[in-house]
């Protein structure tokens, strides 16, 4: 089943955040000033991998005949009717309402949606809001979910990211992962993409998979690499409870890759990603290097790394303004109703402290190439960063300069490194 939602005191009917999270003190001013962006959950899957612990539900889980996903011809116009909801609560007593800059559709698998609909989804946010000219609009995708004619319908209608699940290039560990895509596909859509006309391709990569070997992950980079995406994620497997590969851990019959193991598939990741041209900028994501890192890095993400605003419109999305977080009813049929209803889809909300945001800031910016100020750390926490400075955990250079930056061996221990500095 997908991971639980946190608790939290309960969201208005009506969605109203408090005044301070709009006009609050903030370093970026009011709402309508600071950096902004929208995340679009589509949680529909035609399947459910083995790892997977997001809210996303299949046709058999949302008791559906003949495969249609119950609820998927409907969610459009839910998610646009939220879209509707922000407006209104954003732009309380006649505030000005923001200008996104960056939407990402998640999930799930957005491009079970016809491109047409995703379309639709953006041209509300536009109208609601305005889209910056400079807008960056990414959408996730399944290898086996599109084709030239779906990929240049999404350009057409204002999306120019994509980011597609390869996981890995060896059909072994695809099988293991339960992946449905044969190997070499993800780089025939990075090339469908490019031909369709999109600026920016994104390759996410699985490492640490059992049964994989050094060679295994080799391949997987260099034929990710050989695709000619400008941007490629790598992520650690991490098996959560609940899941059917944790079941098949505890049963004994997949036996848990060593810590050691990671770590030296990270190496591998970083070797072989440097020298294909790329630079990392966070810890498990790298940009096509040179004058268009800047552009090639995913601006919505950084979004989250750095705290900014943003809203996450669908059934368990969460958001994030002005020190108030807040999460949505997971299910797609309570998420319907809610706002069938004329009520906020909130299940929850937080409002963070001073203590909480200096924290988070610590945790996030850290993982980022540019690093943290030392300003944020207190005395315990500064005297940690000399200690791991001493150690060479942390850059000479930037640290001279007020950041706190990571070196290679301090990402291999970014954890252990942040909870020191948090002190």
């Amino acid at each position: 089943m997908p991971s639980a939602l946190p608790d939290g005191e309960p969201v208005p009917a009506d969605g109203a955040l408090p005044p301070q999270a709009l006009d609050g003190p903030h370093p970026a001013g009011p709402a309508a000033a600071r950096p902004f962006g929208f995340y679009v959950h589509v949680p529909y899957c035609a399947s459910r991998c083995g790892y997977c612990d997001f809210n996303t539900y299949t046709a058999a889980e949302l008791r559906s005949a003949g495969g249609v996903l119950a609820g998927q011809d409907t969610y459009p116009d839910n998610v646009i009717e939220e879209i509707r909801l922000a407006a209104r609560v954003l732009g309380a007593e006649g505030r000005e309402l923001p200008t996104v800059r960056t939407v990402f559709f998640g999930g799930g698998t957005p491009t079970l949606l016809p491109a047409g609909e995703l379309a639709r989804i953006l041209g509300a946010i536009r109208a609601e809001f305005g889209l910056a000219a400079d807008a960056e609009v990414t959408t996730e995708a399944n290898p086996e979910s599109v084709d030239l004619r779906y990929l240049e319908e999404l350009r057409a209608g204002g999306f120019d990211r994509i980011s597609f699940g390869m996981q890995s290039a060896r059909p072994h560990v695809l099988e293991l992962l339960e992946r449905r895509h044969r190997p070499g596909r993800p780089e025939e859509c990075a090339a469908l993409a490019r031909k369709a006309g999109f600026a920016h391709v994104n390759l996410d990569l699985i490492y640490g998979t059992p049964g994989e070997s050094d060679d295994d992950w080799r391949t997987s980079l260099e034929a990710a690499i050989g695709a000619g995406p400008d941007h490629v994620s790598a992520y650690s497997l991490i098996v959560e409870e609940g899941t059917r590969f944790a079941a098949r851990v505890r049963r004994g019959e997949i036996p848990m890759t060593d810590e050691d193991v990671h770590a030296d598939r990270y190496l591998i990741a970083e070797e072989i990603l440097t020298a294909g041209g790329y630079e990392w900028y966070e810890v498990s994501n790298w940009a096509a290097a040179g004058d268009g890192n800047a552009a090639a890095r995913c601006r919505h993400n950084e979004l989250y790394w750095t705290g900014a605003d943003w809203w996450g419109a669908g059934p368990g999305a969460h958001s994030h303004v002005g020190g108030v977080r807040w999460w949505n009813v997971k299910h797609p049929a309570a998420y319907a109703e809610a706002l069938a209803a004329g009520r906020s889809p909130g299940a929850g909300r937080e409002r963070l402290s001073a203590e909480d945001r200096r924290v988070e800031r610590i945790l996030l910016e850290l993982r980022l190439a540019e690093g943290v100020p030392l300003s944020l750390l207190r005395a315990a926490g500064r005297a940690a960063a000399e200690r791991a400075l001493a150690d060479g955990l942390l850059s000479a250079e930037p640290f001279a300069a007020g950041r706190a930056a990571l070196t290679l061996r301090g990402r291999l221990l970014a954890d252990a490194v942040v909870r020191d500095l948090v002190d």
